[in-house]
Formats: structure tokens, C-alpha cells, sequence
């Protein structure tokens, strides 16, 4: 059974787990089956020590594990998001990236329709279980004309290899979700896949996260990140300000009690 989770992706250390999993506990309501996603950023590019402007911005790919640290009781999901919007990624690119995080619930693909063999056979080969959440964003909606039955269409054939999907035309830039545009795609895609776990993401953060408060009253099991918004300039390179965060965080779980 999945639980739904409040996400904030770019943790850079162990010690902004800490920080951020006391003020989840402190604000959770007690009948809350709510986690608190701790998402960390690769990418191809810098698995592969190929240089990119968001080298400085993603935690060195050897650091990884001291950020996904056990932790007592099932409050935290981690999960590692990997980004490749070229799609030069293989099945063992995908199985090394997953190596670097001996200690995961989930991975997060930022990708574009990848094809469902290279994600099989990389989770295959990393000899480990995390859930499959694929981000379906701005270019993914594109390629299907921004039709939400094509969407569904699209996902026949990740069926058995997904478990969840992220609804973010974003893409961590902060730019704010239309949920009026976002509705008619859960909606066909909880209609045909019961079973798949629906993520929202967008321009979220303390000053926005009432965004999601029609979706709520829909999907009230879904789950939400953050990133882009979780930082005065709203530019996802610079660091979190983690006051910004907890902001977010105490917010959301009002809404999402």
C-alpha cells in the first residue's frame, strides 16, 4: 500500500533531514499516515562526471549516502531523483546511480517517456526494490498533444513498472501549477490505473502551496514536492533557505490533515 508523502527535494546533508523530519513530527497530526519525502538530486550528466551548470547545485554523487541515513520509525521516504531529459541513459547508468544510494524508498525519473525496458532492467540490475515514480512534465504533456487520454495511452506500457506518477510541468523552476489544467489528467489516469500513486508538483512552496487545495478535495491521498519555491530567488541552483521550507511544511500538513 503506498503512503502518501510532502516532499522537498534538494537535501544537501544528513543534518537538513534532521531538521526538517522534527518539524514534520512536531506538526503531523497523530492519525496521519503521511511521510516526509526527502528527495536528493542526480543526473546523467553528473553520474557520469559530465560538467554541468547543476554540478554545484546536486550533492556529489559520492555523498549521497550520508544524506540517506536509517532513521527510526517510518516517517521518512527517500528517494533519489535522476535527471536525464535526453534520455542517453542506459539500463547500467540507472543501476549505478541507484548504487549510490545504498538506502532508498524510491527513484524519481525526470525524464521523457524512457522506455519501460531501461527502467526494468536497471532496477534489475542494482539488485534492489525502490519504487518507480515517473515525472510526466511539460515536455512528456507535449509529445501528447496535452491530451490526458494519450497520457493514459502512453502508460500502457509502463503498467508493472511505475508505481507512482508526478504531474509537474515545472520541473523544479518554480513555476506555479495550473490545477485546472493538472485535474483532467489524474483523473484519467486514476480512472484507468487504480493502483498508481498521483504526485503533484509546481511552483510549491509557503507562499503557494494553497494551490493544491482543489486537488485535495479530489485526490485526497495525493502527494506533493517541492523545490524551485523553497528559495527567495526562486531559482532551483541556489541552496534551499530552510526556513522557507519549514514554512512550507507546517502549511502543508494543515491542508493535508
Amino acid at each position: 500500500m503506498l503512503k502518501p508523502y510532502i516532499g522537498i527535494t534538494d537535501f544537501m546533508t544528513f543534518e537538513q533531514v534532521t531538521r526538517m523530519l522534527k518539524v514534520f513530527m512536531e506538526h503531523k497530526k497523530p492519525t496521519s499516515k503521511r511521510q516526509l519525502h526527502i528527495g536528493v538530486m542526480m543526473s546523467y550528466k553528473t553520474l557520469n562526471n559530465i560538467e554541468t551548470k547543476w554540478s554545484k547545485a546536486f550533492p556529489a554523487k559520492e555523498t549521497i549516502d550520508s544524506i540517506f541515513k536509517p532513521a527510526k520509525g517510518n516517517h521518512l521516504y527517500y528517494c533519489l531523483h535522476y535527471a536525464d531529459y535526453n534520455n542517453e541513459t542506459s539500463e547500467l547508468d540507472l543501476a549505478n546511480a541507484i548504487r549510490y544510494a545504498s538506502f532508498i524508498d524510491a527513484l524519481q525519473l525526470d525524464m521523457i517517456w524512457p522506455e519501460p525496458r531501461i527502467i526494468a532492467g536497471g532496477i534489475n540490475r542494482s539488485r534492489r526494490q525502490p519504487e518507480v515514480i515517473l515525472q510526466i512534465g511539460k515536455n512528456a504533456i507535449e509529445e501528447t498533444n496535452s491530451d490526458p487520454d494519450e497520457v493514459v495511452y502512453r502508460l500502457e506500457e509502463y503498467d508493472g513498472v511505475i508505481d507512482r506518477v508526478l504531474l509537474d510541468k515545472s520541473m523544479g523552476r518554480g513555476l506555479s501549477m495550473d490545477t485546472t489544467e493538472l485535474i483532467p489528467f489524474a483523473r484519467a489516469i486514476k480512472d484507468r490505473f487504480h493502483n498508481l500513486g498521483l504526485v503533484f508538483a509546481g511552483g510549491l512552496g509557503p507562499d503557494t502551496i494553497n494551490l493544491i487545495e482543489p486537488i485535495v478535495k479530489e485526490f485526497p491521498d495525493l502527494s506533493i514536492d517541492a523545490q524551485g519555491r523553497l528559495r527567495p530567488s526562486g531559482n532551483a541552483i541556489d541552496p534551499i533557505d530552510w526556513d522557507m521550507a519549514s514554512e512550507y511544511l507546517i502549511k502543508a500538513l494543515e491542508i493535508l490533515k
